[in-house]
């Protein structure tokens, strides 16, 4: 038998913080003594939090396709995601691969099914320093969003999709002007190259959206993949997500559609990013708004592994009433328990002990030690 005590540390249990010893056996975690400091490894009163679980990171795709046209090894931009992901305290990550391809897509489907296959090998083979799940993102005003799905049938590393639609004038960017901004800034579009784009885009939603939809949320159905909506900005939407079976609201865009997430049990999913910021990229609901009126479940880190970590120390200090506790909940017990993977998230005898070891410099959390099962990984 194993065994790793940590001892003389400030443990972030579900509704406290103590002083004591966390014990660890055999990758789990058997004994929180809140007692004096005992023989063990010193913390020296460092933090010793939940390994975090995030859900919703697109972060794979940029070590594969850095630049336009250019593809890395999908094994190497595997294990150098995987190292920035657990350096920041992630110890269970869901990669987002996307299915279904828009327009300004430089990656194609068999880019997705060739980094699927990277994580599903780098797994097998103990390469990688955290949990790794893949979470589809299904862009269902896509014409291909089907026969991407399809190309993740009997993929068992799925547990969660989401629909999305990203087409102009509704759900992120009901804002024309926001979509202008952020597409043409983007793309280097002149007005009426960007005018053709438009139409397009909202004629394939038009066409597609509904019955891919309907499609997708029926085959995660059938597999036991949990289902998230995305960007939902209306009761409508949140509606229409009930009646599919959605689980997580990632990303509501206004305080009405995150409301009417909440109350229909939905586990309300913001960007850490939005948190750090003070506000939505897209010019949507803040994140901190949602937080201030107990409408925030479950943080991601979205475009920047580390800013998960930072938005747990830091939303306590943004928005009045968010304890410690209950801030690091966000970014470890919800999301967990969101997915249905009750064997971690919080810090308790029984529970898997994926353990994050952090001390405070000036508000900015560093991650010292990360433990996955009791194993030392970063």
């Amino acid at each position: 038998m194993s065994e790793i005590v940590l001892t003389n540390a400030n443990i972030v249990l579900a509704d406290e913080v103590v002083p004591g010893s966390v014990v660890i056996r055999d990758g789990k975690i058997a004994e929180i003594d809140r007692g004096p400091v005992r023989a063990g490894k010193d913390m020296e009163g460092d933090y010793i939090i939940p390994g975090l679980v995030e859900l919703h990171t697109d972060h794979l795709e940029g070590h594969y396709a850095p630049r336009p046209k250019v593809r890395w090894n999908p094994i190497a931009s595997v294990l150098a995601h995987d190292a920035q992901i657990a350096t920041a305290g992630i110890t269970t990550v869901f990669d987002a691969l996307r299915v279904g391809m828009d327009y300004e897509a430089d990656l194609t489907m068999q880019d997705m099914r060739k980094l699927a296959d990277a994580i599903e090998a780098s797994v097998s083979e103990d390469l990688v320093r955290a949990d790794h799940f893949i979470h589809l993102r299904c862009e269902v005003s896509a014409p291909d969003c089907l026969e991407a799905f399809s190309l993740f049938e009997g993929d068992y590393r799925v547990k969660l999709a989401s629909l999305m639609d990203h087409a102009p004038g509704q759900r992120q960017f009901a804002s024309f002007d926001a979509y202008a901004v952020y597409y043409m800034g983007k793309m280097k579009m002149s007005e009426e190259q960007f005018r053709i784009y438009c139409d397009a885009r909202i004629a394939q939603s038009q066409q597609n959206s509904a019955p891919n939809r309907i499609a997708v949320a029926a085959a995660c159905h059938d597999r036991g993949i949990v289902l998230a909506s995305h960007d939902d900005a209306t009761v409508a939407h949140v509606e229409e997500a009930v009646d599919q079976g959605i689980r997580v609201a990632e990303f509501p865009t206004t305080m009405e559609a995150a409301a009417a997430s909440k109350q229909a049990g939905l586990g309300v999913l913001m960007g850490a990013p939005n948190v750090m910021r003070g506000g939505s990229h897209s010019g949507n609901v803040s994140a901190r708004d949602l937080a201030a009126d107990g409408l925030l479940d479950i943080l991601s880190s979205d475009y920047i592994p580390f800013s998960l970590i930072q938005s747990a120390f830091f939303i306590g200090d943004a928005v009045e009433g968010i304890s410690l506790p209950q801030a690091v909940a966000m970014v470890s017990k919800n999301p967990a328990d969101a997915v249905g993977l009750t064997d971690r998230g919080v810090i308790e005898p029984g529970r898997r002990a994926d353990l994050v070891r952090v001390r405070l410099d000036e508000h900015v959390p560093v991650v010292r030690t990360v433990w996955r099962e009791g194993r030392r990984v970063a």
